[in-house]
């Protein structure tokens, strides 16, 4: 089959479940389209039976509102915030979101454990392979798997207040 064929059989369920597992109508709609580009930038690609695509397709529309709502949760911080109750141009900015939120983590960081805090650091922010970190720190891999999820969840239990449900 071709690609046109796949969405003239594949479109009209496609978008009926993903409607019908929470997406707008007009959401679902962009999500078929693109899911049905994708398909097409790898035709050459295909190979397999009718179900294979299928399948392909409802792997990729999945992904795509996994990635839309991930998106959408994403909050936009400003630099610098203005007390708009003082009535002034000229008013003092207040401290930003991003300004608050570097603070917190700074903090967060200090009451981490050294040997947590490198091999989160590494991890995280210097974006090392556990095996990397493994050779420099002279520590094996699994200690240091264990060392970023405690950093983890340490992190996660000191910044609590900040999830947002």
């Amino acid at each position: 089959m071709t690609v046109e064929e796949h969405y003239k059989a594949l479109a009209p369920k496609l978008t009926n479940w993903l409607v019908s597992t929470g997406s707008p109508y007009a959401e679902a709609c962009d999500i078929v389209q693109n899911t049905f580009l994708k398909l097409w930038k790898m035709k050459d690609d295909l190979r397999g039976s009718d179900a294979a695509v299928s399948g392909l397709v409802f792997t990729i529309a999945r992904n795509l509102r996994k990635n839309a709502v991930r998106d959408d949760r994403r909050i936009t911080f400003v630099e610098e915030i203005r007390d708009e109750d003082a009535g002034s141009v000229n008013a003092a900015p207040l401290p930003s979101d991003s300004e608050y939120l570097r603070k917190r983590l700074a903090k967060a960081f200090e009451q981490l454990p050294p040997t947590l805090r490198e091999a989160y650091t590494l991890f995280q922010v210097a974006e090392m392979s556990v095996s990397e970190i493994a050779r420099q720190v002279g520590i094996s891999e699994s200690l240091v798997k264990v060392r970023v999820f405690r950093a983890k969840e340490k992190l996660r239990t000191i910044l609590a207040d900040l999830v947002t449900s």
